[in-house]
């Protein structure tokens, strides 16, 4: 769910996706998706990162085709059922310099995790430390010392501001939030 962050030297990788098999002989793995971009992401000529021990592995994507609610993605190089099966249970990243540019008003997990949380008359309510995509809205979850977590729909009339640069979000609490 969240977003993984590997920093290996200067540069830093986000999850795409995780391999959860094989598939096949010809060496195709099965993936479960984590991005909302899987068309960019998983297009032929894409390098992804595949996480491990030491450095992450760079893979180029041959092909890729959606499959019973996952992606059967095939790397160049690899044609075989054992050339892959290492790559099982293992993350896929992208590096920053891949991220897509987003439309305004939308955000990375990793831009948002993190963030403090203050009503818009100043009050700290306390910091972002995981979000929830249970349907039609991300769930930021708000950890509040002393308290249960705060449940803030991502909805316009709750989440006001998001200031990455002095690292805020000003929310309206709703009636029945809190």
């Amino acid at each position: 769910m969240g977003v993984f962050v590997f920093s290996g030297g200067k540069m830093e990788f986000y999850n795409v996706g995780k391999i959860v098999n094989t598939h096949g002989i010809r060496g195709e793995v099965r993936v479960i998706a984590t991005t909302d971009f899987v068309d960019q992401r998983f297009a032929k000529g894409a390098t992804l990162y595949l996480a491990g021990k030491g450095n992450p592995l760079a893979l180029t994507v041959e092909s890729a085709r959606p499959h019973k609610g996952s992606m059967l993605v095939k790397f160049t190089g690899y044609d075989n059922i054992n050339d892959v099966q290492a790559f099982r249970d293992h993350e896929l990243m992208v590096s920053e310099e891949d991220q897509e540019p987003l439309e305004n008003g939308a955000y990375y997990y990793h831009q948002i995790i993190g963030l403090d949380v203050e009503t818009l008359g100043g009050e700290h309510l306390g910091t972002i430390k995981e979000i929830l995509s249970p349907g039609a809205n991300d769930v930021w979850v708000v950890q509040r010392p002393g308290k249960s977590d705060l449940l803030l729909p991502k909805i316009d009339q709750v989440i006001k501001q998001v200031d990455l640069d002095n690292h805020v979000v000003k929310v309206e609490l709703m009636e029945g939030l809190e």
